[in-house]
């Protein structure tokens, strides 16, 4: 009996303990379900957000913050590959701090385990970040990392960049479900990237057609060049988002271009400025006729010395104005320090855009042109109804006179007649040279002074050592006399001589401006200043040639080194 009650009590626990394991089992699948229901449902929402956008810096925000969160990670990346395809051009996170990205300093280029997902774009999950061989370690200041997940991000079958995560939360690894997870995100971030992307190229094709307008009209309405250039300028720098717009225009007759115009932070320390076409960014955009981009202005061996013009700044871009022979001048563009560079999909429609500022110039030209015709005509009829009318007319009284004088027998009568018949042919030689004087070009002065100054520039170079800086304002072709001129290049000459004999400088810079009132040439050297007993021959020339002008020269010496001679004269124009 007492076998019998044992065995009893124990056949309904068996039972119990199955259907309590079979419960348990329910109850980790039930789980299990709700939880793949709800990372699906995170996955969803996730794929709404991205797609929800169409600024594609805000794209790329929320693709970063929706890998962190849909696979459960401390820490988040996008990297997007630059144009060489090796490198990264951008690099956005979450989960690092602004003060903890500060201490680490500039985000990586592509090394190491990123590096590798730009080589073999696939899917890449570590339990352990530091055993993987292409691991090389952190910079100083950078959280620890151990587990890492990362797939690539593909946009029309090219990869546009990767999804880097690390440090899944509660100490767990990445999981074939994660990857799973994170390559379906990665799938919907690629067409939300291509639909933000046509959005913002639509954007951009609108602004460069409504700036093209806007231009034409300017043209039309007969704005003057300096306007319709400014507008130019103007309107490339807010389509491009570049702080800094310059246009260069070749200087006549020497290899040079001048800034003529210029647009954003620093402009004034641009305004004037000579460039060198040859080894220039400026001159290889305009002698090869094709743009011309720069990573970095500020870093760039092609940007001449000179005063610091570019802080602040980083990727540039210079355009040419015109194509083939026909390039009148170059647009650059410069935008701050740690945008993205200028792509060839913005390059493009902006070269098509300098190419309006070339219809300018020419325009401007051949209304230069027409006006200039309009007064040789007028002076061609000037001087032929003088010599048709006046001439012949004083001619023909001056033979009356002499023939009436014969009949005069009064002799002093007779001499004043005489003396009025001189007067008459003396004034016929005078019309005679004023239609001369109309009817001949004004162009046998030979080249401007901003060509001269160039030309005298460029001959001091070698024998100094170094090119130096020049700067070059107001209309000085225009408004500052011949005579002036000639001064002017030969305090110049005579100013650089002085350097190269006495200064031992390592560095001058000419500026060369005027305001219609007077003309002012600056000189400035970094050498050894003018000594106290030495020989002042070449400053008294220089201080005569403006005394003669109605001017003055000031030059200044510091103990620290270095002198500025200033050289100023009035001017006058009509």
């Amino acid at each position: 009996m007492g076998d019998s009650a044992r065995d009893d009590d124990a056949r309904p626990r068996l039972p119990q303990l199955r259907l309590d394991e079979l419960l348990e089992e329910l109850q980790a699948r039930l789980d299990a379900a709700r939880g793949t229901r709800d990372r699906v449902h995170s996955l969803l929402e996730a794929v709404l957000s991205v797609g929800r956008e169409l600024d594609l810096q805000q794209v790329l925000r929320r693709i970063v913050e929706a890998a962190a969160l849909l696979v459960d990670a401390e820490y988040a990346a996008l990297g997007v590959i630059g144009p060489d395809g090796r490198r990264l051009s951008a690099f956005l996170t979450v989960g690092v701090t602004e003060e903890q990205v500060a201490a680490i300093g500039a985000y990586p280029q592509g090394h190491g385990i990123l590096g590798e997902l730009i080589r073999r774009p696939e899917p890449l999950r570590l339990a352990r970040l530091c055993e993987h061989p292409a691991s090389y370690g952190f910079p100083a200041h950078h959280p620890p990392m151990d587990s890492f997940l990362g797939v690539p991000i593909r946009v029309r079958e090219q990869v546009f960049g990767n999804l880097y995560l690390t440090e899944k939360r509660g100490g767990a690894r990445f999981d074939e479900e994660d990857e799973s997870v994170l390559s379906t995100l990665a799938v919907a971030a690629g067409v939300a990237i291509d639909n933000a992307r046509l959005y913002e190229e639509s954007r951009l094709r609108e602004r460069w057609l409504r700036a093209s307008a806007e231009v034409t009209r300017g043209l039309m309405s007969g704005s003057g060049r300096g306007e319709v250039l400014g507008l130019i300028a103007e309107r490339a720098r807010e389509v491009t988002g570049a702080a800094l717009a310059v246009v260069a225009v070749p200087v006549e007759d020497t290899d040079s271009l001048t800034v003529e115009l210029a647009i954003g932070p620093g402009a004034e320390e641009h305004l004037g400025l000579v460039l060198p076409v040859g080894g220039s960014l400026l001159g290889a955009a305009f002698s090869d006729a094709a743009p011309v981009a720069s990573p970095d202005i500020t870093c760039d061996g092609r940007v001449s010395p000179g005063p610091p013009r570019f802080q602040g700044l980083g990727p540039a871009v210079a355009v040419p104005i015109g194509s083939g022979d026909g390039v009148r001048g170059v647009v650059l563009l410069v935008r701050e320090a740690g945008r993205p560079g200028f792509s060839g999909e913005e390059i493009e429609p902006l070269r098509g855009f300098a190419a309006q500022a070339a219809v300018v110039m020419e325009l401007a030209d051949r209304r230069r042109d027409a006006q200039q015709i309009a007064v040789l005509q007028d002076r061609d009829r000037i001087a032929r109804d003088l010599h048709d009318l006046a001439i012949q007319r004083l001619f023909a009284t001056g033979m009356t006179l002499q023939s009436a004088g014969r009949l005069i027998e009064h002799r002093g009568a007779a001499e004043r007649v005489a003396r009025a018949v001189d007067d008459l042919d003396e004034t016929i030689k005078i019309i005679r040279s004023t239609i001369f004087g109309l009817r001949s070009r004004e162009e046998a002065a030979g080249p401007g002074l901003r060509a001269r100054v160039v030309r005298v520039v460029g001959e001091a170079a070698p024998v100094l050592g170094f090119a130096p800086g020049v700067r070059m304002e107001g209309l000085l072709d225009t408004h500052v006399p011949k005579e002036t001129a000639d001064h002017l290049v030969a305090v110049l000459s005579e100013a650089l001589a002085n350097v190269a004999r006495h200064a031992r400088a390592g560095r001058v810079e000419v500026v060369l401006e005027t305001d219609g009132r007077q003309v002012r040439l600056t000189v400035s050297d970094d050498g050894v200043g003018v000594s106290a007993g030495g020989r002042r021959s070449g400053l008294r020339n220089m201080a005569e040639r403006a005394e003669q002008l109605g001017g003055e020269l000031e030059w200044t010496s510091p103990a620290g080194g270095g002198t500025t001679l200033v050289w100023r004269v009035p001017i006058t124009t009509e």
